[in-house]
């Protein structure tokens, strides 16, 4: 079985800093892409950084220079660092990893972490 648990959300006024941490345990065979989505009040989840095993990033418009997804493969680990915050980057924030198994190790299926508030207000 594989887990995906996530820290590090919380409250920050607009302009500060969050970093948040995903961690994968379990029957890892391998893990490809990892990602970070949110998903604010009444509106649809929607992807916010993804990054390769190879560490190519990509990242949606409004957190462009803002926000710095990186991983630590040893640890099997996503992380996102957020700078100058929005009150518009108030949502729930999820993890999602594309990770393989030993008992079916050219299969890959989506994992996701149980998400983490992050609220952006004075």
């Amino acid at each position: 079985q594989v887990q995906l648990v996530e820290s590090g959300g919380g409250l920050v006024q607009p302009g500060g800093s969050l970093r948040l941490s995903c961690a994968a345990s379990g029957s890892i065979w391998r893990i490809s892409n990892m990602s970070w989505y949110r998903q604010a009040p009444g509106k649809q989840r929607e992807l916010v950084a993804i990054i390769t095993s190879g560490g190519t990033t990509t990242y949606t418009d409004s957190v462009k220079g803002r926000f710095t997804i990186t991983r630590d493969n040893a640890k099997s680990a996503v992380f996102l660092q957020m700078n100058s915050l929005k009150p518009e980057d108030t949502a729930v924030y999820y993890c999602k990893a594309d990770i393989s198994t030993p008992l079916r190790p050219g299969a890959t299926f989506p994992y996701w972490g149980q998400g983490t508030q992050v609220t952006v207000s004075s």
